[in-house]
């Protein structure tokens, strides 16, 4: 469900296409909360259908037409709603941190190259974050500014402010991942050779 609230959070900055949707998704949003597209367009159908958003034909290309979605009254009502409402904390579901506890059952060198590929990953995801937050901080990112572009100038500090208050959260987080693998590969090569009973 919070993929609709995801998505009305991108939508609020401005009508788009799907195409539109799908591709500022995965340049923002989705570094909070993925999906694929799959699971995008249909879910904006299924928002139209509930009256969140409306959509209009509008021409795509030399002969082509595409539907605009936009965030209609009921849709920022219920996107108020929802920001307003207690957060739903998940439970972890972490495949690296299920198989970490179970390490004695893998070879070293499995168990190194998992934590490698662990670490790896969260390096390139800490790079991207650090460069989308910079495009935060110096109002580049596209996003972003079409979102500025309907607020009064003297809202712009704050909005821009809670999404770099949300990407240091990610930040954190990705560096809390990559020092986790870090000391997982030491104590690997500290056991390396030992066995449990």
């Amino acid at each position: 469900m919070a993929l609709r609230y995801a998505l009305l959070a991108l939508l609020t900055s401005r009508p788009m296409t799907g195409y539109d949707v799908s591709k500022q998704f995965s340049q923002s949003v989705a570094h909070v909360w993925h999906a694929p597209d799959s699971q995008i367009y249909p879910e904006l159908n299924r928002m139209e259908r509930d009256g969140l958003l409306e959509s209009s034909v509008v021409p795509w290309g030399k002969k082509g037409t595409k539907k605009e979605y936009a965030v209609t009254e009921a849709g920022v009502k219920a996107f108020r709603e929802w920001m307003d409402s207690p957060i739903e904390i998940r439970r972890q579901r972490e495949p690296a941190y299920l198989k970490a506890a179970y390490l004695e059952w893998a070879e070293p060198g499995a168990a190194r190259a998992e934590l490698e590929q662990f670490r790896d990953y969260w390096t390139e995801h800490l790079a991207m974050l650090e460069a989308t937050r910079a495009t935060l901080v110096d109002r580049s990112h596209p996003t972003l500014a079409s979102r500025l572009e309907h607020y009064d100038a003297a809202q712009w500090d704050r909005i821009v402010r809670y999404k770099i208050f949300a990407y240091d959260g990610l930040i954190d987080q990705a560096r809390a991942a990559i020092a986790w693998a870090e000391r997982g590969l030491v104590l690997v090569d500290e056991l390396e050779g030992s066995t449990v009973d």
